[in-house]
């Protein structure tokens, strides 16, 4: 019996070893990159006071996690590597990024990509701009701000299409968004395509104060999709 006793003891001990070690290395700052507003040097390796120098700095695959509080300036910042973006708050709310009003779109999406537990605001324009490779969108807030010019303005603009041929490795690309649990507030329409991809699988929940979207945005059936504008409403 003692023995059971002391191998169960030693195995949550080794189960506790793992798991702190797993913690410890997925939240070393030295695996993010970072944005922090406080920050008025590069004096602290690996850490921005802006979402450009950090998207400009990072490398393909790298994760950049946003500090909650406040707002981030953002306007037109193409992306054309695969990155991750993550705001640092417990909620979407924690952090903003806001697209000036001259801006055609906050963030512009040329490669995969993810963004998570961030709120993006806009006031004209669209709040991402999605050109090519596959755009992820979890758990975001994406607001398009009340104005007289509403017309002009959505949550997400796709002009992708079906797929394209990475030439240095000659294998093609699909392109795509995909929204997961993503509140959408303001604007014309949640999403138009300009390209050959099209809205499916549309599923809304109906909250007290606001709608969460889960969609895709892909290559439908060449014989029932046209290559058109495809507009979801959220109201």
């Amino acid at each position: 019996m003692n023995g059971e006793a002391d191998t169960i003891e030693g195995d949550r001990y080794n189960t506790a070893l793992v798991c702190h070690r797993w913690r410890f290395l997925a939240c070393h700052p030295r695996l993010w990159l970072r944005v922090d507003r406080s920050v008025k040097d590069l004096s602290h390796p690996g850490v921005y006071p802006n979402i450009e120098m950090a998207v400009s700095a990072a490398r393909p695959g790298d994760s950049i996690l946003i500090a909650a509080g406040g707002s981030h300036r953002v306007s037109n910042i193409q992306i054309e590597k695969p990155l991750c973006l993550i705001g640092a708050g417990e909620s979407p709310d924690d952090t903003t990024l806001i697209c000036s009003r001259s801006s055609d779109s906050a963030l512009e999406f040329m490669s995969t990509c993810k963004l998570a537990n961030l709120t993006v605001r806009t006031e004209l324009g669209c709040c991402l701009l999605h050109r090519s490779g596959k755009l992820t969108i979890d758990g975001c807030i994406l607001q398009c701000e009340s104005n007289p010019l509403d017309h002009l303005s959505y949550a997400i603009i796709s002009t992708a299409g079906a797929a394209e041929v990475v030439s240095s490795a000659l294998e093609t690309c699909n392109n795509g968004v995909s929204v997961v649990r993503t509140r959408i507030e303001g604007g014309a329409k949640a999403v138009l395509t300009s390209g050959t991809l099209s809205l499916q699988r549309v599923r809304v929940i109906y909250t007290r104060t606001s709608l969460f979207f889960w969609f895709e945005v892909e290559d439908g059936d060449k014989n029932t999709v046209e290559p058109a504008s495809v507009e979801l409403p959220i109201s």
